[in-house]
């Protein structure tokens, strides 16, 4: 039966895939010694099983009461004990990191009952309704379904009663009132009671996680991360250490280095008296954690030593999640961070100089949609007459400008028409996800470094400023008001610097990023910040390692020069067609409109000095390097007027309409395509419009010879791989930047190349998949023949046999006839061949044994006569298989010396040599070819 329950000191960081991010590192941090509250993990396996049957696996509830029962064994106390209550989160924890995606359910076990054991024993009333009212709110949302807002109405009115704007204001009478007042929400919202059976709480927790998987919100995140969609999420079930037992308590999330910057030093947020969804969700902000060193220094020094262990350990910049319990501190999650794209690439540096990586991995640590957002533009500092509103925390870098908006629908609605949106919240939670990835930023009043919105906006790379607190957000008035009284409300226009924090009031002009301006060259690595240093150095780095070259897509002399200077190693598609849009339209109109010969003529010849000019430029900008040129492959709703608008123009018109109009009507008429993406695409507008073609041909040729005559080095090439290999060099072989000159893909006679195999399984059935590739299949040996190999020769052929014979690497060719000769005939010679072929010995016997006993039919099927075998011979001297050296007569059937590759001789020096010397041997490259 299959194991779907682990206890935390069963697993490691190694087993993501069955216990989920969390739960593996909950596992290694267990293994490592550290502080971590005992508890148990349901594997992924469990949760893909009751998606796909909607329902538990059978034997799964049965591991959950043993796991149980060990953990309230090792607490002394059981799950919603009354006089002395187990209680256990219940999170998610898939193999990606997926944060505020799916659910989790914290104080699992409280009841009405429990919670006067839990305020016994803790010694504070207050403590123990906060935790009661916390699990009705987060179990009525995440379990029951209902809506958030209407908890956190009801927690605003009682602070609005107690006259403060902190929760940390309420009191124990204030908590319990809440408690009835979430019940009362639920009954009305939910149509049942609150459960108040611990473990019927904890039943229906770990379903909601499992159905949490698909919901809409984790669905759209792991489409933006491309997270694959059958993985599922493991469950966490671990007991309760609580941060909100007094001012000694409190939660925060600590990182081994800044994750918005990358730079060294103590980076995270502390929030005392508080759970951990507190920091998460940016409901209060948090002050930084180097207050935690004055607030409660011993748990600072035990912390620090606790984060540098675990950056050793995992290689990595590491986030953290913690809860000091009445002075303790206990460890509640760690994982790799996420991070800035600038964050990155310092990291990949500093792990490097520090030893932990080597440069291989420094280069794979980054990404290459990360060095694209290190290249958008940023604020300009010289921007004069833009109003500052206030500062917040720099979450995620960036510059972005865009309409306000106050909701994630409002968001979602505008950015589909095109416009630039920033969204302003209080605090995001997981429901504004799709507000966040329409949005260009995202502001907030409240949260820090380690809030949701901040979290997230740094793993899609959008701009974020966290905690203006000076700044009050009215959502549902649609505005927010600065600390000078300016309002904005939605549609006004702000900018937000997520490098510094900044947000302005208008738009802000903006400016390229030192990393644009290293690229083009106007900046050199050494005159450049921290940034610019490290993607220099992964650059060279990767750029030293890399095998494949990487040609761009360019279709002007302006963008092939940028390529160029961005480092491409050619274009790999120039779109001839996007040269005919802008005022170059009319043109192409002319000349599908032409109506005999002479105005297509004309049409042509006005379009060709363009094209000429084009191609010069772009073979100026590679100068050296191939282009790859597609002639044009026209969607014709590009170039022609809107049948519709066209057909109202005219139509309107009447008898006055324009005769230009009433022809190019005709036109679209003749030539509208159902599919506009095949009609006349491809090569076919070219035989509708004789001499199209011929005219873009002659202007690539003139270029490439105006170029040539300057002493330059153009090299077009047509985009059809098909017809002529090495496209993009003339169709010639090119040698690469690093490495020998590519092999052709046939001989010189055009036959194509063969498939070599060491077995004779594998080089039989690489022949019955030969017909396809049009290869032959060449059978290697490195010791004498075997009688199978030649039988795998076909029947009713002719093939050959390369044999070894006395010497250093000499070969024999031996003619095997497998037509079923008599028994006791001899082998014939091969009349192709000449010369003596004939094999004597033990050697003949072998062969003449081999002809009798075909292999042929488990292998290949009749008539196939592509298979040949061939018998490599050992580099030193001696027989390498036995049998006679053949006579030196003339003719084909001379033995083989194969001897490396020579000097520099030129093929036709080398054959007038030989025949000087008397020796009509011919070249080692084609006496191998005419063997096989």
């Amino acid at each position: 039966m299959a194991k779907f329950v682990y206890d935390f000191t069963e697993g490691n960081k190694d087993l993501k895939d069955l216990l989920g991010g969390k739960g593996a590192n909950l596992a290694e941090m267990t293994n490592l010694g550290l502080p971590v509250p005992p508890g148990f993990t349901i594997t992924t396996e469990a949760c893909r099983y009751y998606l796909e049957h909607g329902g538990l696996p059978a034997g799964l509830q049965d591991e959950v009461d043993r796991h149980l029962a060990e953990l309230e064994r090792a607490m002394g106390k059981r799950l919603g004990q009354s006089d002395d209550p187990l209680l256990v989160s219940v999170r998610s924890g898939a193999k990606f990191s997926m944060p505020g995606m799916m659910e989790t359910v914290l104080n699992v076990g409280l009841n009405d009952e429990s919670v006067h054991g839990l305020a016994a024993q803790a010694g504070d009333e207050r403590f123990a309704w906060d935790s009661y009212r916390r699990l009705v709110q987060m179990f009525g949302g995440t379990v029951l379904g209902i809506d958030g807002e209407l908890f956190e109405d009801a927690v605003e009115d009682a602070k609005r009663a107690r006259g403060t704007k902190d929760d940390v204001d309420l009191t124990a009478e204030d908590f319990k009132d809440l408690v009835g007042r979430f019940k009362t929400i639920v009954r009305e919202q939910a149509g049942r009671d609150f459960p108040t059976d611990p473990r019927e709480q904890m039943d229906l927790a770990v379903r909601a996680v499992f159905d949490s998987w698909n919901a809409d919100r984790a669905i759209l995140y792991r489409r933006q991360e491309r997270i694959p969609v059958d993985l599922g999420t493991a469950v966490n079930i671990c007991s309760m250490v609580f941060g909100n037992l007094g001012m000694d308590s409190g939660t925060g999330v600590a990182f081994t280095r800044d994750p918005a910057s990358g730079q060294q030093g103590i980076y995270g947020d502390y929030l005392q008296n508080a759970q951990g969804e507190d920091v998460v969700a940016g409901i209060r902000n948090t002050v930084p954690l180097t207050e935690l060193e004055r607030l409660d220094k011993a748990s600072y020094d035990q912390l620090l030593q606790i984060m540098e262990k675990l950056e050793n350990h995992y290689l990595d910049m590491c986030d953290i999640e913690f809860t000091i319990e009445s002075g303790k501190l206990w460890m509640l999650q760690t994982r790799v961070g996420k991070r800035t794209a600038a964050a990155a690439f310092r990291i990949a540096c500093q792990l490097l100089d520090q030893g932990l990586i080597d440069a291989d991995e420094a280069a794979r640590r980054v990404k290459g949609d990360q060095l694209a957002q290190l290249m958008f533009p940023r604020f300009t500092s010289t921007a004069h007459g833009i109003t500052k509103l206030t500062r917040g925390m720099n979450a995620s870098p960036g510059a972005a400008v865009g309409k306000v908006v106050f909701n994630s629908a409002r968001a979602v609605e505008l950015a589909e028409r095109g416009e630039d949106v920033i969204l302003v919240r209080r605090e995001t939670n997981p429901d504004d996800l799709a507000g966040m990835m329409a949005a260009r930023g995202v502001l907030t009043s409240r949260g820090g470094k380690t809030s949701h919105a901040a979290v997230v906006a740094r793993g899609m790379g959008k701009t974020c400023v966290c905690g203006a607190e000076e700044l009050d957000v009215d959502v549902k008035a649609g505005r927010f008001t600065a600390p000078d009284g300016t309002a904005v409300t939605e549609g006004d226009v702000i900018s937000i610097d997520g490098s510094s924090g900044d947000v302005y009031l208008g738009e802000v002009p903006v400016e390229d990023s030192p990393v644009v301006r290293y690229f083009e060259g106007e900046l050199a690595a050494e005159d450049g910040d921290d940034l610019v240093k490290a993607v220099d150095r992964v650059m060279r780095h990767a750029d030293g390692r890399a095998a494949l070259a990487v040609r761009a897509n360019a279709d002007n002399p302006e963008d092939s020069a940028r390529a160029r200077r961005f480092g491409a190693r050619g274009i790999g598609l120039c779109r001839t067609e996007h040269m005919f849009l802008g005022d170059r339209r009319r043109l192409v109109e002319k000349l599908i409109l032409a109506a005999d010969d002479a105005e297509r003529r004309t049409a042509l010849d006005a379009l060709e000095p363009l094209q000429r000019s084009d191609f010069e430029g772009i073979f100026e900008a590679m100068d050296g390097q191939p282009v790859t040129i597609r002639l044009i492959d026209p969607p014709l709703h590009e170039f022609l007027p809107d049948l519709t608008e066209l057909s109202v123009k005219v139509a309107l018109a009447g008898d006055g309409a324009d005769p230009r109009d009433r022809r190019l009507l005709e036109a679209v008429n003749r030539l509208h395509e159902q599919n506009p993406m095949l009609g006349l695409r491809g090569v076919r507008l070219g035989l509708v419009i004789p001499g199209l073609f011929s005219m873009q041909v002659r202007a690539i040729a003139e270029a490439a010879a105006a170029r040539r005559a300057r002493g330059r080095r153009p090299a077009p090439g047509d985009h059809d791989p098909a017809r002529r290999r090495g496209a993009g060099t003339g169709g010639r072989p090119r040698r690469g930047p690093r490495g020998p000159r590519r092999r052709r893909r046939g001989d010189r006679r055009g036959r194509p190349r063969a498939d070599r195999h060491h077995d004779r399984a594998a080089a039989g059935g690489a022949d019955r998949r030969a017909d396809r590739r049009g290869r032959r299949v060449l059978l290697v040996r490195d010791e004498r023949p075997h009688p199978d190999d030649v039988g795998l020769l076909p029947r009713r052929r002719r093939g050959r046999v390369l044999l070894p014979v006395p010497g250093a690497r000499d070969l024999r060719r031996v003619p095997v006839r497998d037509a079923r000769p008599r028994r006791g005939r001899t082998a014939r010679p091969d009349r192709r061949a000449g010369g003596p072929a004939r094999p004597s010995g033990p050697q003949a016997r072998d062969l003449r044994g081999a002809r009798r006993r075909p292999r042929l039919g488990a292998l290949l099927p009749r008539g196939r006569a592509r298979l040949r075998v061939l018998l490599a011979v050992p580099g030193t001297g001696g027989a390498a298989g036995g049998g006679p050296r053949g006579d030196r007569g003339g003719g084909r059937g001379r033995p083989l010396t194969v001897r490396p590759r020579g000097g520099r001789e030129c093929p036709a020096a080398a054959r007038k040599r030989r025949c000087d010397e008397g020796d009509t041997r011919r070249s080692r490259t084609s006496r191998i070819r005419r063997a096989i």
